[in-house]
């Protein structure tokens, strides 16, 4: 989650709930305004707290409606779901209620809990706010996908899956053209490391058309050192000497959390779950095993 997205959702939320003048208005978006808003993560809960705690460094309109007592980040409806209980009781509400939930790509957090129990819904709609990055579960979801895996477990995806491009933390080319233009002292060279292939390519040859810094896209697995302003390859790793290693490492870690399973069901056997063992620590236990199990999920997907 970008800090200030979710905020920016409940501004836009509130100047419809609170829109009580224009008669067509209402009526068009009646149920929209009456309809209970959870924020349902717990980075974004903090973050709003920041934003409340700094007011007098809100935009001046903004400052001018808090004065008018209408506070955009508090609006009738708006709950926040501080614990995962309450978050958990959200899928079992048949109401209908808009849930602002984390990660933005969907590959760990809540977000992966209200898929499961909404994408096979018609009913629902899963709006997208942000970039789903190749591979993640929000970038199949968003391309199309007509099942996917969620925990181990095949969901169909019926709801109606929108996007909007506007809300996303990530600078455009304009951004981040203004970026190096801000330099008093231009860069020698610029590496471009983070983004897909072919926006990389369109934005180097923008760089350098238009600033005529040299720009580098090294590929996966290439080694550069950088030596009087000048970027150099020094050469490649060996990628399949890299993998082999890497999955000697991964069957090591297995077989580690193999013996520590069977340290743990000794230990729960012999000394935690006795006969004096009352229903509290078991059912403490359970929850904790049920964690252990949607990680171990959550891996092999």
């Amino acid at each position: 989650m970008q800090f200030g997205r979710t905020q920016e959702i409940l501004y836009e939320l509130n100047k419809i709930k609170e829109n009580t003048e224009d008669d067509s208005f209402i009526n068009k978006y009646r149920l929209l305004m009456e309809t209970p808003v959870y924020v349902d993560s717990p980075l974004a809960i903090s973050a709003t707290e920041v934003f409340k705690q700094n007011e007098e460094l809100f935009d001046d309109d903004v400052k001018e409606e808090i004065e008018k007592g209408d506070n955009p980040l508090e609006f009738n409806g708006l709950q926040f779901t501080r614990t995962p209980e309450e978050s958990k009781s959200l899928n079992e509400n048949g109401e209908p209620c808009i849930i602002i939930s984390a990660s933005g790509m969907c590959d760990v957090g809540r977000i992966k809990h209200h898929l499961k129990h909404n994408l096979w819904n018609a009913n629902n709609t899963i709006l997208f706010v942000g970039y789903q990055a190749p591979g993640t579960l929000g970038r199949k979801i968003v391309e199309g996908a007509k099942k996917v895996k969620i925990f181990g477990e095949e969901i169909a995806v019926n709801a109606k899956i929108e996007y909007i491009e506007g809300y996303s933390g990530h600078a455009d080319q304009e951004w981040l053209l203004n970026f190096i233009y801000s330099f008093i002292q231009k860069p020698k060279q610029i590496i471009l490391v983070h983004g897909e292939k072919n926006s990389q390519k369109e934005l180097g040859e923008k760089i350098l058309e238009e600033t005529k810094i040299p720009v580098t896209i090294p590929k996966y697995g290439e080694i550069y050192t950088l030596e009087n302003n000048k970027v150099n390859l020094e050469g490649r790793l060996d990628l399949e000497s890299v993998k082999r290693v890497q999955k000697i490492e991964i069957i090591n870690k297995v077989k580690k959390l193999r013996d520590e399973v069977t340290d743990m069901e000794d230990i729960l056997r012999n000394e935690i779950l006795t006969e004096d063992t009352n229903e509290t620590d078991i059912n403490s236990i359970t929850l904790k095993l049920k964690e252990i199990e949607r990680i171990i999920v959550s891996i092999i997907e």
